[in-house]
């Protein structure tokens, strides 16, 4: 069984799309994970770490009102950054990751909440995975479980659209092959 990883650059490369990432608590082990793969060249635009809270409206563009009324660890700061990244790399994928991993709270919030975000292209087809999801993690474990398991999740969710993306363009095609619309 190939990992998430692998199945990620496997699907990108054969949709012809990219993919960029920005990494606040797992540090750039989203990017590490991705890079290890034989050919992630073909779809991996690069990664932004942006530990730092101005970072992430510096580099990434998430709202500096949004930071400073809700701090660096809230769902819409995860959907402004996956948004910010994809369009700072110009790929047609972005990821963002940020929470608390431990071992201390971070901006009132306890350790173990992750947020995911996932930002794609939207599309015309009907059925389309295309837009952006973040997904609520609440996370057990050690310092180093909560970031891998971020990790896991954020490309768990990566997954989920595309498969849906893959399976919206095979419809469209097998459609236009049989003469519907």
């Amino acid at each position: 069984m190939s990992s998430p990883a692998t199945e990620a650059v496997r699907l990108l490369t054969v949709m012809g799309q990219s993919l960029a990432v920005a990494e606040s608590l797992t540090g750039g082990l989203v990017a590490a994970e991705i890079t290890a793969v034989p050919g992630a060249s073909k779809v991996f635009r690069g990664s932004v770490t942006a530990y730092a809270t101005e970072l992430k409206h510096e580099l990434l563009g998430v709202d500096a009102a949004l930071l400073a009324r809700s701090g660096a660890v809230d769902p819409q700061v995860a959907a402004e950054m996956a948004a910010g990244v994809r369009k700072a790399l110009g790929a047609d994928w972005g990821l963002a990751t940020t929470g608390v991993a431990g071992p201390d709270p971070q901006d009132g919030k306890p350790v173990g909440t992750v947020f995911v975000a996932v930002d794609g292209p939207a599309t015309a087809l009907a059925g389309s995975a295309g837009g952006g999801k973040v997904e609520a993690l609440r996370l057990n474990g050690s310092r180093a479980e909560i970031r891998m398991e971020s990790v896991r999740s954020v490309l768990a969710l990566l997954l989920e659209r595309l498969a849906g993306e893959q399976t919206g363009n095979e419809r469209t095609q097998d459609t236009e092959r049989n003469g519907g619309f």
